[in-house]
């Protein structure tokens, strides 16, 4: 509507031109000086009212554009005015800029919520200039890489060489593994990078993904699997030698009693009968050995219930006062008041009391041990449980094996009181995690969700 006003507007100043320009020509030609002389004034007076009516119109336009591009959106032009062309004009562009505003703040509203899905995912997100800074580094990406701020791939360097270099190439390339140790642990990551144009700048997406937990579960389904065939075969091949060597037995002891044949040496016969003795109770033995790795494999699920953490640390000094050397240690304990955790107790107490044994197996011998039980939420409401010693510790070199099923460095032990534990904690959806300074101190650490979780 405002421009059609304007160009009428702008058209009947060119004819009322026209018209003052053909009137000065016809005094002209009729030698009509003064008119000419009048009727010249008059075009120029309507030259210059033309120009300047082009002019404000030309300038507030002008002046829109520049607020919309410094993105200044307090330009407002006034309704009340007598030029009712400016006034459809001031209607236009308070109504355009409105509609970029109302844009604007949509587009903004999408920006937050896109930034806070990517701050807030799980996978860790980086963009990278050619340069090396990082324009993006979302909170998984900093948590995983336990660096914060992070702002150039410099920072890297401490982390893994590797990983650096493949950076600072600013290649894409496809998922590789690697791994760093922090204070705590060894954590294994995924890392992909693909190629990104934003605003005509060439960026590198790098996605980062701590798949510690997705291995550990793999190699608890890897020993479950290998646990169930071996324990299958061999309770197959141990049933038939039992059955057996019971069957011999009982036959030469009847051959014993009854002489039947004196033919027969009876220190012979009592020979034959011990060796099968041996192999009874061998046979007996080496199921017992299977039963205690089956139990792997056969860990019903939780019957989970609210648990108070200072209880349970009193029943674990209680079932291991019987345990050598528990007389010569100092235990320590403390929680934070009224804390429970949401647990199957039996399964728990499996846990614990297995701890507290290698704790004081470790220790053994020291004349001023202490065994340490803690218990406490963190700000994120999970339930940290610590079982510490101050024991010789665990070596490096040996740290990433104690979880492994069948390892052990005991003189006696199965090797899977560890596994068990570990197993244990991924069924109740937490994890258990172990640090160790060399004669100073070894923690051992299970984690459990937050019962408002459940």
């Amino acid at each position: 509507m405002s421009s059609k006003i304007l160009y009428f507007k702008i058209v009947f100043r060119v004819l009322c031109l026209l018209a003052t320009s053909f009137g000065m020509a016809y005094a002209i030609l009729h030698k009509h000086t003064d008119y000419a002389i009048y009727t010249g004034i008059i075009i120029i007076a309507q030259v210059a009212g033309l120009i300047n009516f082009l002019n404000r119109t030309n300038k507030k336009i002008a002046a829109f554009f520049e607020a919309v591009e410094n993105d200044d959106s307090t330009i407002h032009y006034p309704l009340y005015i007598k030029n009712n062309s400016l006034k459809e004009l001031h209607k236009g562009l308070n109504r355009v800029n409105n509609l970029i505003q109302n844009i604007k703040i949509e587009h903004e509203t999408q920006e937050k919520y896109y930034q806070a899905i990517l701050e807030d995912a799980a996978i860790g997100i980086l963009t990278i200039d050619k340069e090396g800074h990082i324009y993006t580094a979302n909170k998984s990406a900093r948590t995983i890489l336990g660096r914060s701020p992070l702002t150039h791939i410099r920072q890297l360097q401490h982390i893994n060489k590797s990983l650096h270099y493949l950076l600072t190439v600013h290649k894409p390339f496809d998922p590789k593994l690697f791994q760093y140790t922090n204070e705590r642990e060894i954590i294994k990551l995924s890392v992909k990078a693909t190629p990104l144009i934003l605003n005509k700048k060439e960026l590198l997406l790098v996605l980062i993904q701590n798949i510690n937990a997705e291995i550990e579960q793999n190699e608890i389904d890897s020993w479950n699997s290998v646990f169930s065939v071996l324990t299958h075969e061999i309770m197959n091949t141990i049933a038939p030698i039992t059955s057996l060597a019971e069957t011999l037995v009982e036959k030469t002891n009847t051959l014993i009693n009854a002489r039947e044949n004196n033919n027969i040496d009876p220190n012979t016969i009592k020979s034959i009968s011990k060796g099968l003795d041996v192999i009874k109770e061998n046979s007996y033995n080496l199921v017992d050995f299977v039963d205690s790795y089956r139990a792997l494999t056969k860990i019903p699920n939780p019957d989970k219930k609210m648990l108070s953490v200072s209880i349970l640390f009193e029943k674990i000094k209680i079932l291991c006062s019987q345990e050598k050397g528990f007389e010569n240690t100092s235990f320590k304990t403390e929680s934070d008041n009224n804390l429970e955790v949401f647990a199957d107790e039996k399964q728990l107490l499996q846990v614990l009391i297995n701890l507290v044994k290698n704790a004081l197996q470790a220790i053994d011998g020291s004349t001023n041990g202490i065994i340490g039980l803690s218990g406490k939420r963190t700000g994120s409401g999970n339930i940290i449980l610590q079982v510490t010693d101050n024991g010789p510790g665990i070596p490096t070199t040996l740290i990433e094996q104690i979880f492994i099923p069948f390892f052990t460095t005991k003189d006696e032990g199965t090797g899977i009181g560890l596994s068990l534990s570990k197993h244990i904690m991924k069924l109740h959806g937490g994890s258990i995690k172990v640090s160790s300074i060399p004669e100073k101190e070894t923690v051992f650490t299970l984690s459990f969700p937050g019962y408002e979780h459940f």
